[in-house]
Parts: structure tokens; C-alpha cells; sequence
């Protein structure tokens, strides 16, 4: 995990841009749900990360970029958060949003970290 420490800036800016993008979907409700914001979007932009920095090249850099955060987000954001949110007894309608919010987010943080460079771990 050492990948982290040496991309904390991409992954720092990038989380800030996910919480920014939360202030136009639903803000976090007090103290705790920002600390809760912050490092969930913290840790899965760490795993992004970390799955940009693995990526195999079989395609252009930026589809295979784009492509890794939808493959992450629909294979397994999607279906934890839909499931929690329906178990919860929340409708549909606010299970999208919540689903929409992450991708935005993921696609979002995944630009900012290609935009900054991104830096293997060494061998």
C-alpha cells in the first residue's frame, strides 16, 4: 500500500474534487458524516488508484482509465450500495442518485489523478 504515500497528492486532490461534488448531490449531515464522506472517498480513490497503477495496457491510456472506475463502480459499488439502500427501505429513485453520485465521482477523481500523474511503487 505503499502506493498511496507516494500518490497522496493526486489522491488528495482527487478526493477533494469528490467532495466537492457531493455539495451539489446531498451534502453530509454534520461532523460525522463529513469525517464518513471523507474517508470513503479517500479510501476508494486510493483504490482507484492503486487499480490505474496496475491497469495491464491492452488500450489507450485514458480508456483504460475511464474504463477501470466503471468496471470498479458497476462491479461492485453498485450492487453493495443498491442492496444496503433497499434493505434500508430507501426507493429507487434516491438508490440511482446515491449509485449516479458515485460514478460521477469515481470518473471525476479518476481524471484528476491522470491529469497529475499517477507514480508506480517502486520494484
Amino acid at each position: 500500500m505503499i502506493y498511496i504515500v507516494i500518490n497522496a497528492i493526486p489522491i488528495a486532490l482527487a478526493t477533494l474534487l469528490g467532495l466537492l461534488i457531493a455539495q451539489f448531490v446531498d451534502r453530509p449531515k454534520g461532523i460525522a458524516g463529513w469525517l464518513v464522506a471523507l474517508l470513503a472517498t479517500a479510501w476508494l480513490c486510493a483504490i482507484l488508484a492503486g487499480a490505474l497503477i496496475l491497469a495491464p495496457p491492452r488500450a489507450p491510456p485514458w480508456v483504460m482509465a475511464i474504463a477501470t472506475a466503471w468496471v470498479i463502480w458497476v462491479g461492485f459499488v453498485v450492487p453493495a450500495l443498491a442492496t444496503s439502500l433497499l434493505m434500508a427501505g430507501q426507493r429507487w429513485g434516491r438508490i440511482g442518485r446515491a449509485c449516479l453520485w458515485w460514478l460521477v465521482v469515481m470518473q471525476s477523481q479518476v481524471v484528476v489523478m491522470k491529469l497529475v500523474g499517477l507514480t508506480p511503487p517502486p520494484v
